[in-house]
């Protein structure tokens, strides 16, 4: 697990927004996910055009993680033709059959051009295999 923390010191006003209890990650007017304060003194929501000004965040943390899977299971290392379906990105999905997480997945353009594309996933487990449109 790797943290990444922020902290922004502009001005001598705490923050106190309305909408989802306060978080500093969310727009007070829509909701949206408010972008991380760049050089400008305003922060703008990129869906309603919201402004707060930057000095809103003094004092704030704003801490994010981000955990990578571990190498092994990351991707799967190929060595015969028989295991070639289980060649992929791992991802946290359950399989439905043998209820375990880790399923390797890919994609193909089955119906015409203007439909979404059907996506295989497999277990890494058990090897059943499901298919989703999407």
């Amino acid at each position: 697990t790797r943290n990444i923390v922020i902290v922004i010191k502009t001005g001598p006003r705490p923050l106190r927004l309305s909408f989802n209890n306060g978080d500093l990650n969310f727009c007070p007017e829509c909701g949206n996910i408010l972008p991380v304060p760049g050089r400008e003194n305003t922060i703008t929501c990129p869906r309603c055009s919201f402004k707060i000004p930057v000095r809103e965040f003094t004092g704030q943390v704003i801490k994010s993680s981000v955990v990578f899977n571990p190498l092994d299971q990351s991707s799967s290392a190929v060595d015969s033709e028989e295991d070639a379906e289980l060649k992929g990105p791992v991802i946290d999905r359950r399989c439905s059959r043998c209820n375990k997480e880790g399923m390797v997945y890919h994609t193909r353009q089955m119906r015409s051009a203007d439909e979404g594309q059907t996506v295989f996933f497999t277990c890494i487990h058990c090897r059943f295999q499901e298919k989703e449109d999407s």
